[in-house]
């Protein structure tokens, strides 16, 4: 067991109240971790190191910016095993997810790096004589960052990456299930040259810190990842205070197959979609919406992939599906499952637990009148509907609060066009997973699923304020 302290400043300090957690390993429920947790003191500490890091790290040139991701990227490929490790020891990630994560957050950093010399304004026609009309982009200063537990090595980079390419500072609160991956990421910040104070990461309980991090008067935005409800409780202190925040929150996203798709291909996007890291993925394609000519067929061949893949220790070899990482998620999603085949749903395979981990599970026969059909489970259940036909398939998919994520298969130019204009969420994906991410891409959902837009040049505008100058040639005449 290794015991971990605050980041702050450059370098590792006790919390202030000398209160620690333990971080446990998912699977077996050992103590992974002991961590140090901030509180409010920690907070304030962290959020002024931030504010004098911005008054250099602001008029950085960007090349030297650029330089110091690309070298992060470096770092952090060189350390690839060791964080590895940490994401399936700490978060419960399986080999195969643990290994994507660290191959694409390196990806991320040098999309970051590209993007330090694409902070862009504008230049506009003036209707006054002599006036040269522009605006600038310039970094907001210090920036709170709040990380989830499901991908806590990409995520905390989105967080915190695009925020810092552009020139802000970062106080970084990753999740409590995920402290320690947080701290590997200053420390490879740190390796890499970023100097003390560009990023503090600051583990501790959400209530430990209060609101500080929110409504500190030198915070200037928030970014966020997690669930909806409490998404929505930051959006709305963050308003309060009048600052600036993204939002990327829940999702039940629909991945609809339509008559002329290849079920087998069919088949292998829905189980990816679906049980890619137990099914703890805001994009979860957790809604597989079939129309109704392939429906028995897709039904029959989902049942034997899901029967294939093996689940259980996520450091054995060929584990799809590993440990959930809260404890009293297995009990609430064997409770969905339940209720949907008392209300006349269709077990096709798993449907139980043990211990931290449920089986990849998947139900036919269900209605938008059951629970499973609405509510974000957070785990590795999939719920296939019916579908009459292709106007069908599109009014059951957007029958959904959320709004984050959508695919559809099919080969059929006319009704591709119904649905990447039809479905209500920010990305669409045509005869691919519900799981897609890239680093330049406006990663983001409509209705509540989020706010805002992160990644490429989307997310540099969110990160950096618009001032419009103007410049008078001459003399302008006033009319008093």
């Amino acid at each position: 067991m290794t015991k971990y302290k605050l980041f702050i400043d450059g370098e590792y300090r006790d919390a202030l109240s000398g209160q620690t957690a333990n971080s446990l390993n998912p699977f077996n429920g050992d103590i992974y971790a002991t961590v140090h947790q901030a509180g409010i003191e920690d907070a304030n500490a962290a959020i002024e190191s931030c504010y004098t890091a911005f008054q250099d790290w602001k008029d950085l040139l960007p090349s030297a910016r650029e330089a110091l991701f690309l070298k992060a990227a470096d770092v952090m490929t060189a350390r690839g095993d060791e964080l590895r490790d940490v994401l399936i020891d700490e978060g419960g990630s399986t080999m195969l997810k643990a290994g994507y994560e660290t191959h694409h957050a390196p990806d991320f950093l040098r999309g970051m790096a590209g993007e330090c010399r694409r902070v862009t304004g504008e230049t506009y026609v003036s209707n006054y004589v002599g006036v040269r009309s522009y605006s600038v982009r310039r970094p907001m200063g210090v920036v709170t960052a709040i990380a989830p537990f499901n991908f806590p090595l990409l995520l905390a980079i989105r967080k915190i990456g695009w925020a810092i390419a552009a020139g802000n500072c970062v106080v970084l609160k990753p999740s409590e299930a995920t402290p320690v991956i947080g701290l590997k990421i200053a420390e490879i910040f740190t390796e890499a040259g970023f100097p003390p104070g560009v990023l503090n990461v600051l583990p501790a309980q959400g209530a430990d810190l209060g609101e500080t991090l929110i409504t500190h008067p030198k915070v200037k935005k928030i970014t966020f990842t997690g669930s909806t409800a409490v998404g929505k409780s930051i959006g709305a202190i963050a308003a309060a205070h009048n600052k600036k925040f993204t939002l990327e929150m829940g999702g039940k996203n629909p991945i609809v197959i339509l008559n002329d798709a290849d079920v087998d291909y069919a088949v292998n996007a829905a189980a990816f979609s679906n049980f890619m890291n137990q099914g703890q993925v805001c994009m979860t394609g957790s809604r597989v919406i079939v129309e109704a000519g392939i429906y028995d067929e897709f039904n029959e061949k989902f049942a034997a992939k899901i029967a294939s893949l093996k689940f259980g220790n996520p450091r054995e070899p060929g584990v799809i599906v590993g440990p959930l990482i809260r404890e009293s998620q297995p009990a609430f999603i064997k409770g969905l499952v339940d209720a949907a085949i008392a209300d006349g749903a269709r077990l096709l395979g798993g449907g139980d637990y043990e211990g931290s981990v449920f089986q990849p599970t998947a139900l036919a026969d269900v209605t938008a009148e059951m629970g499973v059909f609405s509510t974000e489970c957070f785990g590795p259940v999939a719920a296939v509907v019916k579908a009459e036909d292709s106007d069908h398939a599109l009014q059951l998919a957007n029958d959904s609060e959320y709004g984050l994520t959508a695919a559809v298969l099919t080969n059929d130019l006319q009704k591709m066009l119904q649905f990447t204009e039809g479905l209500e969420a920010g990305m669409v994906h045509v005869n691919g997973p519900s799981i897609r991410d890239e680093a330049v891409v406006p990663f983001g959902g409509q209705k509540n699923s989020g706010m805002g837009r992160e990644g490429g040049k989307f997310a540099m505008e969110a990160f950096t304020d618009l001032k419009w100058i103007t410049i008078q040639s001459g003399q302008q005449q006033f009319p008093f």
